[in-house]
């Protein structure tokens, strides 16, 4: 074991006290990998990072500063968040639409203790590893097993595009399909309400209890939170290897058996999902190129089928070798955004969803993650998602789903309302 580190034994429900006392902290990020079992190149670890220090980075040109602080603290490990719209200082790109969830471009802050869980024991790693060590003794002795509840209080959802302008939207895109401007769109609609007594650490479990995945994080920042239920890698470094898992394929699971092996049969020989999957994997084997040896970019799996709580998911694995003495900064930012999130080609298609979607995404269809220093990382795909405002009341949670030429708007529109069925399902119950 490493200088500041200890290994104290828990129950499961002293992880729940641990995350109400973090709260305290302006920044929280807690990862809580769930559906683990054979998933290729792992899932994010069990660990929760608490902190106060924030880097600061004022203006633009966030990449590079972001790297510059890491090229001066190569063993720092830093916890956060990138935003779509850091599209815009890397191409010639725009974000002119209302930004209903409102967060800086980026963010990332310098942990002050981790917590890494491994079954009924949890590693503390700090500077003030004994402080924090009595903190947790504290914690556990002090908390009873019992918690009264106050019942949320949940306004009328908004639907920021109605049915009928999705489908009107998506026939539009269709068009420019087949003109050629584009091969294929994510296209994502906007839902918000304002809601009190929202508890974020009780509705984060629930939300990972009812959809469980393998990228799942809480993050806290200052009043705002991100709930995070992401089946999707964007981009990990470990081990000198650079891996991309994007997502494109979607089927409905099924309480009966032989209905749900007949959808997963169905998404594995779908002509259509696996032609979106391959447009979004060639997009990816370009992004990873650009920071990738010559020749090591590799498919080491072609259109695999990975069963969730709700969904069966279609998702392809590239993997590729860095180039020497590249940043692990420029590998993330020759990658973003990710390619599962925007379409092909990746700048039309930008242009596209700034124009026809109605609100800025914002850290919708960003990323959060971490970095352990300079040579390995791991994020995810900020999607299934809450977006939550505690001075304010606010809740937004945004879906989407990718348009091709063979898409048919009203499977489309109930694709998008699959995958919020996990985010209205727990907002929908009053305990």
């Amino acid at each position: 074991m490493r200088e500041g580190e200890t290994t104290v034994s828990i129950n499961k429900q002293a992880i729940v006290y641990i995350l109400r006392w973090a709260q305290q902290f302006p920044y929280v990020c807690y990862f809580n990998p769930q559906q683990t079992e054979n998933y290729p190149n792992g899932t994010f670890t069990h660990q929760l990072a608490i902190g106060h220090r924030e880097i600061k980075i004022q203006g633009n040109d966030h990449f590079n500063k972001l790297k510059e602080y890491l090229n001066n603290h190569q063993e720092q490990k830093l916890y956060g968040y990138f935003s779509y719209d850091l599209k815009n200082e890397l191409e010639k790109l725009e974000s002119n639409n209302p930004e209903e969830i409102n967060w800086e471009p980026m963010g990332f802050f310098e942990p002050d203790c981790i917590f890494h869980f491994h079954g009924n024991q949890v590693i503390i790693e700090s500077e003030k590893v004994e402080f924090y060590q009595k903190e947790l003794d504290k914690i556990i002795k002090n908390n009873k097993t019992s918690t009264t509840f106050i019942s949320k209080k949940i306004n009328p959802i908004i639907a920021h595009t109605s049915r009928k302008a999705y489908l009107e939207t998506v026939n539009i895109l269709k068009q420019h399909i087949v003109e050629g401007d584009i091969y294929e769109i994510n296209y994502c609609i906007n839902f918000s309400t304002e809601i009190e007594n929202f508890d974020p650490i009780r509705e984060f479990l629930k939300l990972s209890e009812h959809s469980p995945t393998p990228f799942s994080s809480l993050l806290k920042w200052e009043e705002k939170y991100v709930l995070c239920a992401s089946p999707e890698r964007f981009i990990k470094l470990e081990d000198g290897k650079i891996i991309s898992q994007p997502i494109k394929g979607t089927a409905r699971r099924s309480e009966d058996p032989e209905e749900d092996y007949l959808s997963k049969l169905a998404l594995s020989k779908s002509e259509k999902e696996q032609a979106e999957n391959m447009m979004i994997v060639d997009l990816v084997r370009n992004d990873l190129a650009k920071s990738a040896m010559p020749g090591s970019v590799k498919v080491d799996e072609f259109f695999g089928i990975y069963s969730f709580r709700h969904v069966h998911q279609m998702i392809s694995t590239i993997s590729a070798l860095p180039k020497d003495r590249i940043s692990s900064v420029d590998i993330i930012r020759n990658a973003f955004p990710m390619g599962s999130m925007t379409g092909a080609p990746k700048i039309r298609a930008m242009q596209l969803i700034e124009k026809y979607e109605t609100t800025k995404r914002n850290i919708f269809s960003g990323s959060i993650g971490y970095f352990n220093g300079l040579s390995s990382f791991d994020f995810n795909v900020v999607i299934r998602s809450i977006f939550y405002n505690q001075q304010s009341g606010k809740l937004h949670y945004q879906v989407g789903s990718a348009i091709t030429h063979d898409s048919v708007p009203e499977e489309e529109y109930e694709e998008c309302l699959l995958k919020a069925h996990a985010i209205q399902q727990v907002l929908s119950r009053a305990h």
